[in-house]
């Protein structure tokens, strides 16, 4: 039915995202112990026991019920996230770990704050996949892309038409936005994607700065 209404557009896959989650799972069981909140492979197990059979729930239509189970898993995630970047910074004056180690946790903490906004940003704007590919075209949501102001399309008008964002579109938002603390080229609407972003940027700076201060002190 979506397929029929949205004829031409590039409907929205939901798997990139659990794909992303895997990954914070994966990357969580690489923390030392003393970085970790609980087991380490806590959280992919629990990623695998809720979002696998969730997203099977999804694809036969029953979008209500996948959504509050979404919530919680990236919220569980985000707060795991902040705690360990807590840990780290507490672990650096007290020479807990190794250098290699800090080192390769604050790289694995990077990472997946990219990955953790990235699916907020998606599952959060404009409704939600869900909803985006109700639609016919993207027109308005809490963030502003250049295919939303372009006036000449590219390469067709059914696709500059029927354009969406995808969940790859979200992460390379994230990234600009942990590696460049901002949005870049796409500008932010909203007021909750703005308290978001900023959080963000705040985690991805205490890593950064982390990772210049060792540097500075190993020199």
């Amino acid at each position: 039915m979506i397929a029929e209404i949205n004829k031409g557009k590039e409907l929205e896959p939901v798997w990139p995202s659990l794909l992303a989650l895997l990954a914070t799972g994966g990357l969580h069981m690489a923390l030392p112990e003393a970085l970790a909140v609980g087991p380490r492979w806590s959280l992919l197990a629990l990623v695998m026991v809720t979002m696998v059979p969730a997203h099977f729930v999804h694809a036969r239509g029953h979008h209500q019920f996948c959504k509050p189970i979404g919530f919680f898993i990236i919220g569980t995630v985000t707060v795991e996230l902040i705690i360990s970047v807590a840990l780290l910074v507490l672990a650096i004056p007290r020479h807990v770990e190794t250098p290699e180690q800090l080192l390769h946790s604050a790289a694995a903490l990077w990472v997946t704050n990219i990955i953790t906004f990235a699916v907020w940003y998606w599952r959060l704007d404009a409704g939600g996949p869900h909803k985006r590919n109700m639609r016919d075209a993207h027109s308005d949501g809490a963030f502003l892309f250049p295919q939303m102001t372009m006036e000449v399309p590219c390469e067709s008008d059914n696709e500059q038409e029927n354009w969406a964002p995808l969940f790859i579109d979200y992460l390379f938002l994230a990234f600009n936005t942990s590696t460049a603390l901002s949005p870049t080229d796409v500008p932010v609407l909203s007021r909750w994607a703005k308290v978001l972003m900023m959080i963000q940027s705040a985690i991805s700076l205490a890593v950064v700065a982390l990772l210049a201060a060792r540097a500075v002190n190993v020199l």
